[in-house]
């Protein structure tokens, strides 16, 4: 079934987070973003090419075919450092393309195809489930780049269902009693395996 509400908030992230782009400098897209090693300018771009590559999936489930978010030997980084070199007004409208790509596949999808299969890096994902990665994206890569977008303006829609998706998934980031000491108040809080 086409997830309207998290389609919905992701053309709403998309609409804040081109507005926190378009009104940085050619410097300021070249500082560092919160993400180790990357500046603005690498998150800006490992957004429009995660973006560029939900659409291909979203081509696929179309066709009927299941796809593969990158093809074998994908390196992320790289193109993302490709991508920072870029000049700034190419920058911002590579990320204005490929997020109006994606909305339109959203559109365009039929809805009997929404349960149709692509395979992420983490495993096999319906397209439903997609949007709610790309939302992820977003807002998180959002505040990465220190704008002052901050995870208190993330929206209500993402908060509850990704914070649903991690406490379902966080058993299987840390010990169990170790987590179970730190739930109960009686231990700090475990170092967690990566997401």
């Amino acid at each position: 079934m086409r997830p309207v509400i998290e389609i919905e908030a992701c053309r709403e992230g998309h609409v804040r987070l081109l507005n926190s782009v378009a009104a940085l400098t050619e410097g300021e897209l070249r500082a560092a973003s919160l993400l180790p090693g990357y500046s603005r300018a690498h998150v800006i771009a490992h957004i429009a090419n995660k973006a560029w590559a939900h659409v291909v999936l979203l081509g696929g489930a179309a066709a009927g075919e299941v796809r593969r978010l990158h093809p074998e030997g994908y390196d992320s980084d790289e193109a993302a450092r490709e991508g920072a070199c870029r000049p700034g007004d190419e920058l911002r409208s590579e990320l204005e393309r490929s997020l109006a790509a994606l909305e339109a596949a959203w559109d365009h999808l039929d809805e009997g195809r929404w349960d149709v299969r692509g395979v992420m890096m983490a495993g096999s994902r319906t397209m439903a489930e997609i949007v709610g990665h790309h939302l992820r994206n977003v807002e998180v890569h959002h505040v990465d780049l220190d704008v002052g977008y901050r995870p208190a303006d993330w929206p209500r829609t993402f908060v509850d269902g990704e914070l649903a998706r991690r406490l379902r998934a966080l058993p299987d980031r840390a010990e169990h009693p170790e987590l179970l000491a730190w739930l109960l108040g009686r231990g700090p809080c475990p170092a967690l395996a990566p997401w």
